[in-house]
């Protein structure tokens, strides 16, 4: 029996025990057993990663998908993303009376979820917070040198320069009661303005929204959400091949054809802001070397490895970030060369190797685990040995932000679409997210951050993506294609780069 053969009767096992271990999950989470048909009144998605926390401006932003999805649902922003424009949202409209000043003029009609009215204050309290807190957007409101309620309704933003990128920015400044934002208590069942309320919140296990009793926007379509965190993905699978979860995403990439081929359930691959990235710490040696860090990748024969674990559900990258994203830029690959890869080591005096490590967080994407692996028999073979770390996230969080590694593999995702919230926001000198310093670099973002010309910063990105691929600050193997599984009873649902859809829109039909 060959190996495909065997996978796919184990699959085929997985889904018929895994009903009563989907069921008796479910039912724990109030989703099945007595509560199924209220429960199936709403609408049931599941998430490949826990919801950890509601925190507007936590840390966490930045990794926690399902967190950013929930929070648009909970809250209200001053600006939407609708293309590659910017669409009303809490803010009606807004100018810009000179390059360092913006004023946006507030809707007069929005009320939070307890009936109490957002008003300016409110936005100026989020944005004093978002710039005095550090977390891993804390870049994004560097620039930003004052807030202030100059009305009830109108907010007027200094920046100390230029700052091109402030509407892609405010899409992820979510406003809640500025009253309430130093009560920690407030953000296990916060309030806000959005088409949804928070009914109920276990972090990591579940949270349950239902429709706001009042909206200033379109009405939300769905009387309730429940987004159970499922942390076996056979189980999760299971679960939506049954019914009692209606979506479910990413699917992994080697169970995609077993869940499209199931009746009731359609699946749509679309591609994503979504990419794995392995930095190098280049603050530690041997990374401190560039002539190293290029010696990795071309130990590495990326195109064969993205090809055998993913198939069409990724596909090589040749940018520091996704070909979907503004300001990409294609690059000449690092080809696959053991023999140039040992020369490198050679010149930078490690003839006979070293040993360094690789970590990374089980949930972080789609057999990433396999992918560290691979990589790591990859270098073995240029006499490079690396201990494989794979950690709890909170670990892995901790451990990133203190530059605490060697090599870091994860997944990342360009929320706002725009090249700024990643190359702007994580490869300054003053980022240091991984011990990378390049004052040339520095200008080259600078410049682009605060220019309102696209056709300039496109220009300006295009050289950040050069720089950052030719000194070889990580390896940047793949951009995936997200395949989302949908129920055909619903209705309403558009899958999106990003990996957060608007669920406001969906609805279980007939």
């Amino acid at each position: 029996m060959d190996n495909h053969t065997t996978t796919i009767n184990r699959r085929r096992f997985l889904s018929i025990a895994g009903i009563g271990a989907a069921s008796a999950f479910l039912a724990s989470c109030g989703v099945a057993g007595g509560d199924a048909e209220k429960a199936k009144k709403a609408l049931q998605v599941c998430f490949a990663q826990p919801i950890t926390d509601l925190d507007p401006l936590s840390a966490n932003t930045t990794v926690d998908e399902p967190a950013l999805m929930a929070r648009r649902l909970i809250f209200d922003t001053l600006v939407r993303r609708q293309g590659d424009a910017y669409a009303p949202a809490l803010a009606k409209s807004w100018t810009r009376p000179d390059p360092q000043t913006w004023v946006f003029e507030l809707r007069d009609d929005v009320t939070f979820h307890d009936g109490s009215k957002l008003t300016a204050d409110d936005v100026v309290a989020s944005i004093k917070k978002a710039i005095s807190k550090t977390t891993n957007l804390s870049a994004l409101w560097g620039s930003v040198k004052s807030a202030e309620a100059t009305s009830p309704t109108t907010v007027t933003i200094r920046t100390d320069g230029p700052l091109g990128t402030l509407l892609v920015n405010l899409t992820l400044l979510f406003i809640p009661p500025g009253k309430r934002l130093d009560d920690p208590e407030f953000f296990r069942k916060p309030i806000g303005s959005g088409p949804f309320r928070v009914d109920s919140f276990a972090p990591s296990s579940k949270l349950r929204l239902v429709k706001a009793d009042k909206y200033w926007g379109e009405a939300a379509k769905s009387p309730a959400i429940d987004l159970p965190y499922i942390p076996e993905t056979s189980t999760a699978i299971t679960s939506l091949l049954t019914g009692d979860v209606d979506a479910f995403w990413p699917v992994p990439p080697d169970q995609v054809r077993d869940v499209a081929g199931k009746s009731g359930v359609k699946v749509e691959r679309v591609p994503s802001y979504v990419y794995f990235l392995n930095w190098f710490n280049c603050s530690r040696k041997p990374f401190t070397d560039p002539r190293v860090r290029r010696a990795m990748w071309h130990a590495v024969d990326i195109e064969s490895i993205v090809r055998d674990l993913y198939g069409e559900s990724a596909k090589v990258m040749d940018a520091p970030i996704p070909s979907t994203v503004f300001g990409a830029a294609p690059q000449q690959p690092y080809a696959y060369d053991p023999a140039r890869a040992r020369q490198l080591l050679a010149e930078a005096g490690l003839a006979g190797g070293f040993t360094t490590s690789m970590m990374w967080f089980a949930t972080s994407g789609p057999l990433i685990s396999q992918l560290a692996q691979s990589m790591i028999a990859s270098w073995a073979k240029v006499g490079i040995k690396v201990e494989a770390q794979q950690v709890e996230k909170a670990t892995w969080l901790e451990r990133l932000n203190k530059l605490d590694w060697d090599m870091d593999l994860q997944t990342n995702t360009v929320t706002t679409g725009d090249a700024d919230f990643t190359l702007g926001r994580l490869y300054t000198s003053k980022a240091n997210r991984m011990g990378y310093h390049n004052p040339a670099l520095d200008e080259l973002l600078a410049k682009a951050r605060g220019s309102s010309e696209q056709a300039e910063r496109k220009t300006l990105y295009a050289q950040a993506c050069k720089t950052i691929w030719d000194d070889a600050v990580g390896i940047f193997p793949a951009t995936i294609t997200t395949a989302y599984a949908v129920r055909d009873t619903v209705r309403g649902f558009t899958p999106v780069p990003s990996n957060q859809p608007d669920l406001s829109t969906v609805l279980m039909g007939g």
